[in-house]
Protein backbone atom coordinates (compact mmCIF):
# COMPACT_ATOMS: atom_id res chain seq x y z
CA UNK A 1 0.00 0.00 0.00
CA UNK A 2 1.37 3.55 -0.51
CA UNK A 3 2.71 6.01 2.13
CA UNK A 4 1.57 9.55 0.93
CA UNK A 5 -1.91 9.88 3.06
CA UNK A 6 -3.64 10.96 -0.20
CA UNK A 7 -2.15 7.94 -2.30
CA UNK A 8 -3.44 5.27 0.77
CA UNK A 9 -7.45 7.26 0.33
CA UNK A 10 -6.79 7.18 -3.67
CA UNK A 11 -6.40 3.47 -3.75
CA UNK A 12 -9.76 3.43 -1.07
CA UNK A 13 -11.77 5.42 -3.14
CA UNK A 14 -10.95 3.63 -6.13
CA UNK A 15 -11.82 0.44 -4.32
CA UNK A 16 -14.97 1.41 -3.53
CA UNK A 17 -15.62 2.43 -7.02
CA UNK A 18 -14.73 -0.51 -8.93
CA UNK A 19 -17.35 -1.98 -6.50
CA UNK A 20 -20.02 0.26 -7.20
CA UNK A 21 -19.64 0.04 -10.91
CA UNK A 22 -19.53 -3.37 -10.86
CA UNK A 23 -22.85 -3.88 -9.80
CA UNK A 24 -23.74 -1.48 -12.12
CA UNK A 25 -22.26 -3.03 -15.36
CA UNK A 26 -23.81 -6.36 -13.95
CA UNK A 27 -27.40 -4.99 -13.81
CA UNK A 28 -26.63 -3.38 -17.63
CA UNK A 29 -25.82 -7.05 -18.54
CA UNK A 30 -28.64 -8.34 -16.80
CA UNK A 31 -31.00 -6.26 -17.89
CA UNK A 32 -29.72 -6.14 -21.76
CA UNK A 33 -29.91 -10.37 -21.48
CA UNK A 34 -33.70 -9.94 -20.73
CA UNK A 35 -34.48 -7.13 -23.32
CA UNK A 36 -32.74 -9.27 -26.07
CA UNK A 37 -34.70 -12.26 -25.13
CA UNK A 38 -37.21 -13.74 -27.66
CA UNK A 39 -40.19 -13.38 -25.45
CA UNK A 40 -38.85 -9.97 -23.73
CA UNK A 41 -41.75 -7.47 -23.52
CA UNK A 42 -41.51 -3.74 -24.39
CA UNK A 43 -41.26 -2.76 -20.37
CA UNK A 44 -38.43 -4.43 -20.31
CA UNK A 45 -36.86 -3.19 -23.30
CA UNK A 46 -37.30 -0.05 -22.10
CA UNK A 47 -36.14 -0.44 -18.92
CA UNK A 48 -32.86 -1.20 -20.41
CA UNK A 49 -33.10 1.37 -23.09
CA UNK A 50 -32.97 3.42 -19.29
CA UNK A 51 -30.32 1.44 -17.97
CA UNK A 52 -28.13 2.26 -20.85
CA UNK A 53 -28.53 5.70 -20.69
CA UNK A 54 -28.18 6.02 -17.28
CA UNK A 55 -24.37 3.92 -17.38
CA UNK A 56 -23.30 6.16 -20.31
CA UNK A 57 -24.17 9.16 -17.69
CA UNK A 58 -22.09 7.98 -15.17
CA UNK A 59 -19.42 6.98 -17.77
CA UNK A 60 -19.84 3.45 -17.47
CA UNK A 61 -19.90 2.68 -21.10
CA UNK A 62 -18.69 5.12 -24.07
CA UNK A 63 -21.78 7.23 -25.26
CA UNK A 64 -21.45 5.62 -28.36
CA UNK A 65 -21.87 2.53 -27.41
CA UNK A 66 -24.80 3.78 -25.03
CA UNK A 67 -25.87 5.11 -28.52
CA UNK A 68 -25.45 1.81 -30.61
CA UNK A 69 -27.22 -0.02 -27.91
CA UNK A 70 -30.41 2.07 -27.46
CA UNK A 71 -30.55 2.01 -31.45
CA UNK A 72 -30.77 -1.53 -31.19
CA UNK A 73 -33.18 -1.90 -28.31
CA UNK A 74 -35.43 1.00 -30.42
CA UNK A 75 -35.23 -1.51 -33.67
CA UNK A 76 -36.32 -4.27 -31.25
CA UNK A 77 -39.34 -2.55 -29.68
CA UNK A 78 -40.50 -1.57 -33.27
CA UNK A 79 -40.78 -5.52 -34.17
CA UNK A 80 -42.50 -6.09 -30.98
CA UNK A 81 -44.71 -3.28 -31.38
CA UNK A 82 -46.14 -4.37 -34.89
Amino acid sequence: MANIKSAKKRVLISEERRERNKGRRSELKTRLKKARAEDATVAEIKAASVNVAKAAGKGLIHKNKAARLKSQLAKKENAVNA
